[in-house]
């Protein structure tokens, strides 16, 4: 028999926010953990040059039809990508009169730098993260990118990173 524990209750409606593409990784096990989420996509990327966020697809629906959102980006190096996301859910989420929109943040793992621009942009919205990265160089400078070697999250989910695809005509001769 199960014994009785304390616990909290979610909110009587709640929505995931994957930022695409990396977020869409995680996804899946949000999905499990609450079935009962609707799900609404955010495409953001970084501009190469600028590093300034740029949003290119918006899938929120046309009013709030939530009370808390989960905004999942993997791997947040700067921040910016998050906070331009969380931006966005807030001027939506603005527009009903009837209730507060309540954000949170989920990553797995982050920079230091990345976690304090979040914040200082939006100190009432609490970030979830597994791993905070605190690797620093020598000289105690933190090592850019997070986590060397991860590259872009969505490019690693999807196979799409320019260096690592090998074409058909170099592949080992694996594939059936």
């Amino acid at each position: 028999k199960l014994g009785e524990e304390k616990g909290e209750y979610l909110a009587a409606r709640v929505a995931i926010v994957p930022v695409l593409r990396g977020g869409l990784g995680m996804l899946e096990a949000m999905t499990e953990m609450v079935s009962n989420a609707q799900v609404w996509h955010l495409g953001i990327y970084r501009d190469k040059k600028s590093l300034l966020p740029v949003e290119y697809y918006n899938k929120l629906p046309k009013r709030v039809t939530a009370h808390t959102v989960f905004v999942l980006d993997p791997l947040p190096i700067s921040g910016a990508t998050a906070v331009a996301a969380i931006d966005i859910l807030k001027a939506w989420g603005a527009s009903s009169e009837n209730h507060k929109l309540t954000i949170k943040f989920i990553c797995i793992g982050a920079s230091e730098q990345a976690i304090t621009n979040i914040c200082t942009a939006h100190p009432d919205v609490p970030i979830h993260v597994g791993l905070i990265d605190r690797l620093k160089d020598e000289q105690g400078a933190p090592l850019p990118p997070v986590l060397p070697g991860m590259g872009d999250i969505g490019d690693r989910l999807f196979g799409t990173c320019p260096d690592e695809a090998l074409p058909l005509d170099e592949a080992d001769g694996q594939d059936m």
